[in-house]
């Protein structure tokens, strides 16, 4: 089965928002056997939106388009659906009163003629009440495509396709079996991971393939089987997997499918019933916000002070000015200060600490750009970890942030066993 997305919008072709849609439905298709062959986005214009639609038709078996269903005259998928399908729009007595219901609920303003046409559907379309909101979603089954459209607002198109879409699409074709197994790896670039598993990756059967997803200082790696036994193609990505453990065990940390670094940090730190505060200078607060990310975080997590300027270092933090003129802001000493600082202030177990050169100047210090300096504060040590992570802003501060996940993880990991 094959399916294509078309994103509608202006808003998404000139960057003022991302398209953030066409991920969600690509992974809801893939997980019921259905690839995504193709996503474009059109604007807001009759014709190339008709041309996106008579191009799809021959290249897909399911078409689905989000955006531009609301109800002022800048939004014309409906209308473009009516001449694509020779159709015509009808009033839908269900979705008015559905829309009158939201509007007596939950909406302020009075509702207007504007909003009740958002109940003028196609005739030829089984409609998809959106629960949600005012703009209802379209099937329209040919009898050898299917084609949808669904609001471009993510969380009302999310409820529909998980609710509507993902059961009709499941009941009307017959598909074959996808699955996938993502590995996490940390502390080893790509090009290092590949050199490892090459005779591996060079013995994978047909059936199965491989794809490396390399980021700041990580290397997921994707395992797909397609076939028809389900568990047949499950037996087989497993067996990979456990020969994989065996090449490189080291470096592997978990599943994509499974809990993110920072929730395995907050699952480690709840086992042991030990707590945790970071000092951030170069990583700007970004350690605070993925730790407190997920619910159950002020069990572990105690704060965060964002010592972003020397000042903020010697004056919140109470580094001695004496150490930073002596060593530098950015050095092994300031880190291992800070991480020091932040667990006495906390009063925690654990603290880490983050202070580096990300770029492009050098700010207060004469360290290379690049340079970040790691500390971690545990019940038993204090210490800290020099990295180079190359020469862009956002290439250092990202890597800065991962690797201090993965020695704070370690180190928890050690406590754990």
């Amino acid at each position: 089965m094959k399916a294509e997305i078309i994103t509608i919008g202006d808003e998404i072709l000139i960057g003022q928002i991302i398209d953030t849609n066409s991920a969600f439905i690509a992974k809801a298709l893939n997980k019921i056997g259905i690839a995504v062959k193709q996503i474009s986005t059109v604007e807001d214009e009759r014709k190339h939106i008709l041309d996106a639609l008579q191009e799809a038709k021959h290249r897909a078996d399911i078409v689905i388009l989000t955006g531009g269903l609301g109800p002022t005259k800048d939004d014309i998928t409906k209308d473009c659906l009516c001449e694509f399908f020779d159709d015509s729009l009808v009033e839908n007595k269900a979705v008015l009163k559905h829309i009158e219901h939201l509007f007596e609920k939950y909406i302020d303003t009075p509702i207007s003629d504007l909003n009740r046409r958002q109940a003028m559907l196609p005739s030829k379309a089984s409609v998809l009440i959106n629960k949600y909101g005012t703009a209802s979603g379209m099937l329209f089954d040919t009898g050898e495509k299917v084609f949808v459209s669904l609001p471009g607002v993510p969380f009302e198109m999310k409820s529909l396709i998980e609710t509507e879409v993902v059961p009709k699409l499941q009941q009307r074709f017959k598909r074959p079996v996808i699955l996938h197994k993502t590995i996490l790896t940390y502390g080893v670039g790509e090009s290092a991971v590949a050199e490892r598993i090459e005779a591996w990756e060079d013995a994978l059967p047909a059936y199965i393939r491989l794809a490396y997803l390399p980021s700041l200082g990580r290397v997921r790696l994707r395992l797909t089987a397609k076939g028809e036994d389900e568990a047949f193609l499950r037996k087989a990505i497993e067996a990979q997997v456990e020969t994989l453990h065996e090449l490189i065990g080291d470096i592997i940390v978990g599943y994509e499918e499974e809990d993110t670094i920072e929730v395995q940090i907050q699952g480690l730190l709840t086992n042991i019933g030990a707590t945790l505060a970071t000092a951030e200078s170069c990583t700007g607060g970004q350690l605070a916000s993925l730790l407190t990310a997920n619910p159950g975080a002020s069990k572990f997590f105690k704060g965060s002070v964002v010592s972003y300027a020397t000042s903020a270092k010697i004056e919140v933090l109470q580094i001695e000015e004496e150490l930073i003129e002596k060593h530098s802001v950015v050095s092994e000493a300031v880190a291992i200060a800070m991480a020091k600082k932040a667990k006495e202030l906390f009063k925690t177990d654990y603290a880490i600490s983050t202070t580096g050169n990300a770029g492009p100047s050098k700010g207060d210090s004469d360290a290379e750009v690049g340079t970040v300096f790691i500390g971690i504060a545990t019940p038993n040590e204090t210490y800290a970890k020099t990295f180079n992570f190359g020469n862009h802003r956002e290439k250092v501060i990202g890597k800065a942030v991962n690797k201090s996940m993965e020695l704070i993880r370690a180190e928890l990991f050690k406590q754990d066993q």
